[in-house]
């Protein structure tokens, strides 16, 4: 009778059910069933407190517990770290991708899928424990970088940049709606523009040339406000995967001296 009442104490004796164990990665199932009772206690605790946690505290420590490991694996992937060096060049951000750097980013990740859960709690954790076990997850880390550089500079851009920007694209009305409607709105609500007169059609518009003032700190508040980390790696897949999928010029976009007819409304000054 003892025998049979303990029967399926050790786990992987138990028949065959669609049980939490089984939808583990097979190492880390074989791991859970070997344990003794007494550090199955552990991780049962671990378990409750990570779960009953906020979203802001589960950030902290999946950063604290995993940020060393996931730097260590990226320095590792050296043609991908480099790929990512050279596009920040090519959008003239001044950032090394030290160590410092990578786990400024990882911690920024978490913190970003908390501020989501707030509207997603039953997805947070688990995108984040993905993105620390799976390997291709983990790659994501580097389209996070690129997305998330490249939307912190369009911020930073005025309005008649945004128009130019949007002009070197080969789906101008895609880019917009994905891209330049959120942070025009972001830069309405938030008082760094202004528009005056935007429905007089030939009226001067200042507001229009006027590069925006956001402190550091802000804009990331912003980025993060106005676009997922799932939009944000979506951005850096695509810069990625190919060189003129998010076409950037410089010297066009940031021509200090407009032709005559730009500082007048077009149809990409209309678009909210």
């Amino acid at each position: 009778m003892m025998k049979q009442k303990y029967k399926y104490a050790d786990l992987s004796q138990r028949p065959h059910t669609d049980t939490v164990l089984e939808k583990l990665p097979v190492e880390v199932k074989n791991w859970a069933e070997s344990l003794p009772w007494n550090q199955r206690r552990y991780v049962l605790s671990l378990c409750y407190t990570l779960c009953a946690s906020t979203p802001e505290l589960q950030a902290e420590f999946l950063d604290d517990y995993t940020a060393d490991g996931l730097v260590s694996k990226m320095f590792e992937d050296v043609d991908t770290l480099n790929r990512v060096k050279e596009y920040l060049i090519r959008f003239r951000v001044k950032k090394e991708l030290n160590e410092s750097d990578l786990r400024s980013y990882i911690k920024q990740f978490y913190i970003h899928s908390a501020q989501q859960a707030r509207r997603q709690t039953d997805q947070y954790l688990e995108s984040a424990l993905r993105f620390v076990l799976n390997t291709e997850e983990r790659n994501n880390v580097f389209n996070y970088i690129l997305g998330f550089e490249f939307i912190k500079i369009v911020f930073q851009m005025s309005w008649l940049q945004h128009e130019r920007l949007a002009r070197l694209q080969k789906n101008q009305s895609q880019f917009i709606e994905t891209y330049i409607k959120p942070i025009q709105h972001a830069h309405r609500i938030n008082g760094i523009i202004v528009p005056k007169d935007e429905r007089i059609f030939f009226a001067r518009r200042t507001y229009y040339v006027q590069q925006p003032n956001i402190s550091y700190r802000k804009l990331i508040e912003l980025v993060m406000a106005s676009f997922t980390t799932e939009m944000v790696t979506h951005c850096g897949f695509s810069v990625s995967r190919h060189c003129e999928a998010l076409r950037f010029d410089c010297d066009y976009i940031y021509d200090p001296e407009p032709e005559e007819e730009e500082r007048f409304p077009t149809d990409l000054q209309f678009i909210h």
